[in-house]
């Protein structure tokens, strides 16, 4: 008992983290790693197999040259060079959508409806879903205030998507990314605004770092989004009108679902291992917060939601009314 003890206080003694993450393959990636590192305080920090690094206060910025989805352990990789303790990731990447329309999106990380055996095609594991990062509410209200003073709205839209591709990592992580297409992955005023956002939000210009769940977690409700397109409208609307934290967002394409030849509760596929690792997930990353499940009812036929709605009462994960996530 006494050996467990000491293990769990030398794990606590030692420098909690917030990694950064980018990589010179691409374009939005690098140019807002370069704009963070043209802002005060960073030195260099210690070579993570070959990849260089900057130390600023607690955060450490990597900067790769391979694919990000395809980075995996990250965090278990840093811990083992430097001993330091990974609290949460933030991947720098770029975001391609085929509208092509200008974007600055947030989101959390998994593949959970992929099935084994699948090809991964953007990283991930089957049956997985990362911790989401808490970060990503507070910093998706922040990001919409520093796109507009920066000049980038309207034409840029502010957005989060739901959950998807790697790399597989087991801390907290979420992607902050500009989109859609070359030309603005390599806008300047984009990465300057990704850059500001990442320094104000972790706390770099001396100000409280934003969405720190540690300190503000008795403000307790998670939304946990099941159902809508890839830009999870109706779940980012309560999200920008309540101050709800987010977890997981998962789409309607990723609950592959079977219609019945019963009733609701026999419908088939593999929906309900997706819902189950996203709930895990999140209630990982949000210690003591209260899940709320919000779906996005007009995006399901009746049957779909009526076999969700029962599953998610099985497995005693509450359903969330727009007004249940208001702050207090």
């Amino acid at each position: 008992m006494a050996t467990a003890t000491r293990a769990v206080c030398s794990k606590l003694s030692r420098t909690m983290v917030t990694l950064v993450v980018a990589t010179t393959a691409d374009p939005a990636s690098i140019g807002s790693a370069a704009s963070l590192l043209a802002m005060p305080g960073w030195q260099p920090g210690p070579s993570l197999q070959g990849a260089q690094s900057f130390v600023n206060k607690d955060v450490r910025l990597i900067k790769l040259d391979d694919r990000l989805v395809r980075e995996n352990h990250l965090d278990r990789r840093w811990e083992e060079a430097t001993g330091e303790v990974v609290n949460d990731v933030v991947f720098l990447s770029r975001h391609v959508a085929s509208s092509t329309r200008p974007a600055l999106t947030i989101h959390p990380i998994g593949t959970p409806q992929v099935l084994e055996g699948e090809d991964l095609v953007s990283g991930g594991k089957a049956r997985w879903a990362a911790p989401p990062n808490p970060r990503m509410g507070p910093w998706f209200r922040l990001l919409k205030e520093v796109a507009e003073s920066h000049n980038l709205t309207p034409e840029f839209e502010v957005t989060l998507e739901a959950t998807h591709h790697g790399p597989e990592i087991n801390s907290p992580t979420m992607f902050v990314e500009i989109g859609s297409t070359e030309e603005y992955w390599k806008r300047q005023d984009a990465a300057q605004a990704i850059a500001f956002l990442v320094w104000q939000g972790l706390g770099l210009g001396g100000g409280a770092a934003v969405g720190d769940w540690g300190r503000n977690s008795e403000e307790n409700k998670v939304l946990l989004g099941i159902g809508g397109g890839h830009y999870v409208p109706r779940h980012m609307d309560i999200i920008k009108k309540t101050g709800a934290w987010v977890g997981h967002l998962l789409s309607g394409y990723s609950l592959l679902m079977e219609e019945p030849v019963i009733n609701a509760a026999s419908a088939g596929g593999t929906w309900r291992e997706t819902i189950k690792v996203a709930f895990e997930a999140t209630k990982l990353a949000f210690p003591g917060g209260e899940i709320l499940a919000h779906l996005d009812h007009k995006s399901f036929k009746s049957w779909q939601r009526n076999a969700i709605t029962g599953f998610l009462e099985e497995q005693n994960i509450k359903i969330g009314k727009p007004s249940d996530f208001s702050l207090s």
